[in-house]
């Protein structure tokens, strides 16, 4: 992981890294259309998750880790400013992340023994919490992708688009082998269908070639505010990308036979939160560590944190560049959609991946299946109902994957922590007696 490359080999294998980053070209892009924004101001958005992006894998490939972590944006976030931003605009959704992320950063302060996350990581941490919250996630944001594959005018065009779309996704994962094709494929199926609608449908870039080369990030940009439940929304987001970062980091110490201490983990997670602050102050969501480039590493042989340093500093430069943001924000969005459809189903199996090494008994399904269920129930609350409560507090309540991550944790450490030991000591207990009986 210390390996130096050649400046050329660590362009090629940074920009390697950043085509599996498919959250930087996609959630933006689906807040705008469920917002409705203009098309100049997702491309602002997707300038920050560049500079986002780039400023924490900076820090993680750098000093604060040391490891070669790549971050991108996380659906957690996605959901979480998605929701806020619908009831209490984004302004105050970037606010509240930002103080959210000073709340975390005091909470992993890697300075002596002031760093609690590293400490507490053992609970949110297990694959039965981080796996089925990921199940959660890509069932909720299932409802985004079908059914957007139309759009609301010239149907047929439009779905056309979208199956060119998924059917090259689909074809550079299957026969992409080991390359560079498989790890773009996402990337790649957006172009084919840009191209395709492009070329039989109606394209607008004419906001693409009047926006400028060069711009500094504006400081909230979409204004100032600070909800206290929004600020819980995000703070539970915040614990669902350090869940899935520490099991990153776990993954990479044990193929480098480095050792995972706390002091690592709260240097990491606060790498994480500094980054994930100033990248809201600017407008960007929040990141976590993506498992597309830890395949990426594990593919290609090549774990160099320079590499991904490399990739960090490539995506600061693109997110300095407006057309790149503004070109990405005018795809066409059937094209958009077809893709994060492909994404949502990614994230789900991931999460069917992780959840595969937990050992099923009653008391884990009692704790996955109970949190699973009356998550995705809350999209189904009656409005009658939710409609009386305050909006902030709505944001909450129907979202899943924050019920989710509050049920996991909750059950989790009720369950195995507190239940499951005493039970094992009454079991044991038992057997200790019928032994003793059975011997007299």
């Amino acid at each position: 992981m210390e390996d130096k490359l050649s400046l050329g080999g660590n362009l090629l294998f940074g920009l390697q890294h950043l085509f599996a980053l498919t959250g930087i070209f996609l959630f933006p892009v689906l807040i705008g259309q469920a917002l409705k924004l203009d098309a100049s101001v997702v491309g602002y958005m997707i300038q920050a998750c560049f500079l986002t992006t780039g400023l924490v894998t900076i820090l993680q490939s750098g000093r604060m880790l040391r490891l070669p972590v790549v971050q991108g944006p996380t659906a957690a976030f996605f959901v979480a400013v998605l929701a806020a931003g619908s009831t209490v605009g984004l302004g105050t959704a970037f606010g509240s992340m930002a103080v959210a992320g000073l709340i975390f950063m005091l909470l992993s302060i890697p300075i002596r023994k002031w760093g609690l996350l590293g400490y507490v990581n053992k609970f949110i941490s297990p694959p039965i919490v981080y796996g089925t919250l990921l199940i959660i996630i890509g069932a909720q944001l299932a409802t985004i992708g079908l059914k957007n594959w139309f759009g609301s005018a010239n149907i047929g065009m439009n779905f056309s688009a979208s199956l060119i779309t998924v059917l090259c996704v689909l074809a550079c994962m299957i026969f992409g082998g080991k390359t560079i094709i498989r790890r773009s494929a996402l990337l790649l199926g957006i172009i084919a269908g840009t191209i395709y609608y492009s070329i039989f449908g109606v394209t607008n870039l004419q906001a693409v070639t009047t926006a400028g080369w060069f711009s500094l990030p504006e400081i909230f940009p979409f204004g100032f505010g600070v909800s206290i439940p929004i600020v819980i929304l995000m703070l539970l987001a915040f614990i669902q990308a350090s869940a899935e970062a520490v099991g990153m980091y776990t993954l990479l110490t044990k193929w480098g036979n480095q050792k995972l201490d706390n002091d690592r983990v709260n240097r990491g997670l606060f790498g994480e939160f500094l980054g994930c602050t100033v990248g809201a102050v600017f407008g960007g969501l929040g990141t976590t560590s993506y498992p597309e480039n830890i395949g990426i590493i594990r593919v290609s042989g090549i774990g160099s944190r320079w590499v991904t340093m490399t990739a960090g500093v490539m995506a600061i430069v693109i997110g300095l560049i407006p057309k790149v943001g503004i070109l990405i924000a005018s795809l066409p969005s059937p094209v958009l959609s077809a893709a994060s459809t492909i994404l949502f189903g990614i994230i789900a199996i991931s999460g069917v991946q992780m959840v595969s090494k937990v050992v099923w008994d009653e008391l884990n399904l009692a704790v996955a299946g109970t949190s699973f269920i009356i998550s995705l129930g809350t999209m189904y609350i009656p409005e009658s109902l939710t409609s009386t409560l305050p909006v902030s507090i709505q944001s909450v309540v129907t979202q899943p994957m924050l019920v989710g991550v509050i049920m996991l944790i909750t059950l989790n450490i009720m369950v195995n922590f507190i239940i499951r030991p005493r039970l094992e000591q009454s079991s044991n207990r038992a057997d200790e007696e019928i032994i003793q009986t059975q011997s007299l």
